[in-house]
């Protein structure tokens, strides 16, 4: 008789393979175009069939820009992960310096973005669960609900940080490392993640939290 695995084994897994998925969509894309991708080749590439790639993307954008919400559960976890004693506006830059200091964002990535509308729209829908997921963790730093308008906001203006830090970095002869053009946006957050911070710290129910 089969035994089932832990569902902690088996929830490591499905991102495992979720994530192997986006990972060959983005480079048979890049190699390719976008267009000439097939829902094949991904599986192929990925060591699985398509009808498991079906069961995890509905399509070649999703897949892709999976990547981003990825990338915020991993910077929240660096977020969660940086020491009680460091202020939220400390926590949030040295968190994201942490999660760019392997390598430099994916020009190629990037640019493939920009330049395919269907890629771009699923990229916005994507940012906007990315911002939830972030929002999430700022709300444990502190003690609070995600659902908090403050929180909200700060998560939202870390992402629009980011994306505007990138396209500064992505100008022709800029030479300064992306982790240096990031962390200067993100200190202009300091006095909203310290206002953030405080008001956690002075309540624990707020009337604009989400009622959902």
């Amino acid at each position: 008789m089969e035994v089932d695995q832990p569902i902690g084994l088996r929830e490591t897994k499905k991102a495992a393979t979720r994530r192997a998925l986006s990972l060959a969509a983005l480079q048979l894309a890049k190699e390719h175009g976008l267009d000439n991708v097939r829902v094949e080749a991904i599986a192929a590439a990925a060591g699985v069939s398509p009808r498991t790639y079906n069961n995890y993307f509905s399509s070649r954008e999703e897949a892709i820009c999976a990547l981003g919400i990825d990338r915020a559960e991993r910077l929240g976890a660096h977020l969660r992960g940086r020491p009680a004693a460091e202020s939220l506006a400390v926590a949030i830059r040295r968190a994201l310096a942490e999660f760019h200091a392997c390598a430099e964002p994916d020009r190629e990535m990037i640019m493939l973005i920009m330049r395919t509308p269907t890629l771009a729209r699923e990229f916005m829908k994507a940012s906007a669960v990315g911002e939830q997921t972030f929002a999430a963790a700022i709300a444990e730093r502190i003690g609070q609900r995600p659902g908090r308008l403050d929180v909200t906001v700060l998560a939202a203006a870390v992402y629009a940080a980011s994306r505007e830090a990138t396209k500064y970095w992505l100008r022709p002869g800029r030479t300064t490392p992306f982790v240096e053009v990031l962390d200067e946006a993100l200190l202009l957050l300091a006095p909203v993640a310290d206002a953030v911070e405080a008001a956690g710290r002075e309540t624990t129910t707020d009337p604009r939290e989400s009622a959902c």
